[in-house]
């Protein structure tokens, strides 16, 4: 009896496999007409369309959750590895030349450069291996964000009318991104840089073209030259720590007058604020500008910090300095859509429960420690969270 119902279930799922096949062959036929009223050539969409496939496996990782939230340590533990820090440091000696002329035309230090390509493709020794056309327009048919995915689809067209690339080389991520940075189609279209003059923008193969478009989003996007991304920093005794936030700027001389050790060579600079990634036990890192332009690439604080952090292993700066008493768990998904649920119900708003502790949980757990005169940090901890259920 129960072989039957396995039998069955199955040719219930081949049956909803295949429907959902046909959908989207008949979607298909819709956006490869949308295709060619964009203005991309005939040959171009055809072949494109030719290869096109429903990818399962891409809905899946687009829709999939972490089973733990990463704590900013467990994170810098994981992607900065000293086999990272040493690869990195030997790149940055092979292409010093060619990283020279880089820094020297944009503005942005050869160190930064080499940690986004480190962070984003493990200097170019993973760059991705899915069809990125069949990706594309999975995640476009999907949904969930179907214009931007179909703006970057019609930018990948574009990029092959160019005689960027082919079709058959587009290889990347499960999201769409490609090359030795990991451009987006839509990226590539607007900072992509023939720095080789070659007569191509070749983001795969060619370290100028990668580094020099890399260089110039970064740029554009408001670099500046000669100031830090970060450094760690001394809390006074008592600090206010509902002070250590992303949105909350001052100059380095206000924070020094509020007893914040800042080193002097720093004191000129005006847009800095104080982050403490994983709680007021954890390292205080002050935060300047071009921090914002990291951001600007990817929105994640872990992962700037990450980059700024492995930017500095690369040229022999201090590690960050971390006590013994740093709480250092980390929250399941589960419990963090727990925390913002029970944080709701309490009065605290978090916002619609989805699992991950953005600027809203966090201003709502300042407000539910500040009630019980707890440490306003933000951080969503092991311990926030017993206290929380426990109320």
């Amino acid at each position: 009896m129960r072989i039957w119902l396995l039998v069955f279930l199955l040719m219930l799922a081949e049956q909803a496999n295949a429907g959902e096949q046909q959908n989207f062959q008949e979607w298909l036929h819709e956006l490869k007409a949308d295709s060619l009223r964009e203005g991309i050539s005939k040959q171009t969409v055809e072949a494109t369309f030719k290869q096109a496939k429903l990818l399962p496996r891409v809905i899946q990782l687009d829709r999939s959750q972490p089973e733990f939230i990463s704590t900013f340590l467990s994170y810098l533990e994981r992607r900065v590895t000293p086999d990272v820090i040493a690869r990195g440091r030997d790149l940055l000696l092979q292409y010093q030349p060619l990283l020279d002329d880089v820094e020297s035309e944009y503005g942005v230090p050869k160190h930064i450069l080499v940690s986004f390509w480190g962070m984003e493709t493990n200097y170019g020794g993973f760059q991705g291996d899915i069809d990125l056309p069949s990706a594309l327009m999975t995640l476009a048919y999907e949904g969930r964000r179907a214009v931007f995915f179909r703006n970057q689809l019609f930018n990948m067209m574009r990029i092959v009318d160019a005689r960027h690339n082919t079709i058959q080389k587009m290889r990347g991520s499960w999201a769409g991104a490609m090359g030795h940075m990991q451009f987006m189609p839509t990226t590539f279209m607007q900072y992509g840089v023939d720095a080789d003059k070659d007569g191509r923008i070749n983001i795969w193969k060619s370290l100028p073209d990668a580094f020099n478009s890399a260089a110039n989003y970064l740029a554009k996007a408001g670099w500046h030259a000669n100031e830090p991304v970060m450094v760690q920093v001394s809390l006074p005794e008592g600090f206010d720590v509902s002070q250590a936030q992303l949105t909350l700027r001052r100059s380095v001389k206000d924070w020094q007058q509020l007893g914040v050790y800042v080193p002097s060579h720093l004191d000129h600079l005006n847009n800095a604020a104080i982050l403490l990634p994983q709680g007021w036990r954890g390292p205080a890192l002050m935060v300047f500008s071009n921090f914002d332009v990291i951001m600007d690439w990817n929105r994640s604080v872990n992962y700037a910090l990450a980059v700024a952090h492995l930017s500095e292993q690369l040229v022999g700066v201090a590690d960050i300095a971390i006590e013994d008493n740093v709480e250092t768990e980390a929250l399941s998904f589960n419990e963090m859509w727990a925390l913002q649920g029970r944080l709701n119900e309490l009065g605290f708003p978090a916002g619609p429960p989805d699992g991950f502790p953005g600027l809203k949980t966090q201003e709502a757990v300042r407000m539910y420690q500040a009630k019980y005169q707890l440490p306003q940090d933000g951080y969503a901890s092991p311990s926030l969270y017993q206290h929380v259920f426990s109320h």
